[in-house]
């Protein structure tokens, strides 16, 4: 069988197996769990496939790291743990009535999320359907900005970690925490950063494909671009709970960049105020 027909049995598979998962525990962060570990058999099928194509190993190797990275992080905060479901899914069922997100479950937690992580990974089909020219310089400057934002989210999530574990230190103790969310480091510079780094490294992985065949654009770009909307979306989601928890949130968004790192902005007080007042 073709790597990509092998793609698309495991995609059936995975697909069936987080979403009948979720009507038996009822907690629908199944496709969260393989997020970081799919992408990397996907990958290893095209280059066990390819026979040992070096570009293809490449991806596959920087994917592992990606993957075993996530995996890590994932871990740590007890998202393999019974009842380590994403707290904004039981934010959304109070939202929808149960059918409507049932519906949702289905349709988009386990079979447009799954579709999506096997669109990401193609340009690594569109790399196998290449004459395959061996490794070149691009694929070296690829490699290095891979690794740059692979860094970026390690650092960015390391600063979350910390700031958690911190506030539940502070909790423990019977204190407050203050500020009730992170605004140092990376977080000074953008919201989420560690959001734009996990896209960046999707977006660097489709240089591949581009570095494989001269040509800049390629229908496996569509998982890149995919990702980014589903990002999008899951920051205003997330934002909309952040803005109910905290009343300085506000006055956080109006000074700093949402997404990509940016200079932060001088900002008067009364203009965030307001700015929340018109929301």
């Amino acid at each position: 069988m073709a790597p990509l027909g092998v793609c698309l049995v495991l995609l059936a598979a995975i697909t069936a197996g987080t979403w009948v998962l979720s009507l038996v525990t009822r907690e629908y962060s199944w496709v969260d769990r393989i997020w970081s570990i799919a992408p990397v058999v996907y990958v290893w099928v095209f280059a066990a496939a390819s026979g040992g194509d070096a570009r293809l190993v490449l991806m596959a190797v920087l994917v592992t790291a990606w993957g075993a990275r996530l995996t890590f992080n994932f871990a740590r905060k007890g998202g393999y743990r019974p009842g380590g479901e994403d707290y904004r899914w039981a934010v959304l069922r109070e939202r929808m009535p149960r059918p409507a997100f049932e519906a949702f479950n289905l349709f988009f937690i386990s079979i447009y999320q799954n579709v999506l992580i096997l669109l990401f990974c193609l340009p690594a089909q569109t790399v196998s359907a290449s004459s395959r020219p061996p490794l070149g310089a691009w694929d070296a400057i690829v490699a290095v900005v891979f690794l740059a934002f692979l860094a970026g989210e390690t650092i960015a999530d390391q600063q979350q970690w910390a700031f958690h574990r911190w506030k539940a230190a502070e909790r423990a103790a019977g204190r407050t925490p203050t500020p009730g969310f992170l605004q140092t480091g990376l977080f000074r510079v953008s919201r989420h950063p560690n959001f734009f780094f996990e896209q960046a490294q999707w977006w660097a992985f489709y240089g591949f494909a581009v570095a494989a065949t001269g040509i800049w654009l390629h229908w496996s770009v569509a998982g890149a671009v995919l990702l980014t909307l589903l990002f999008i979306g899951s920051t205003v989601f997330t934002e909309s709970i952040s803005r109910r928890r905290y009343a300085d949130y506000d006055a956080y968004r109006a000074r700093t960049s949402a997404i990509v790192p940016w200079f932060p902005r001088s900002v008067p007080a009364a203009t965030a105020a307001d700015a929340h007042a018109r929301d």
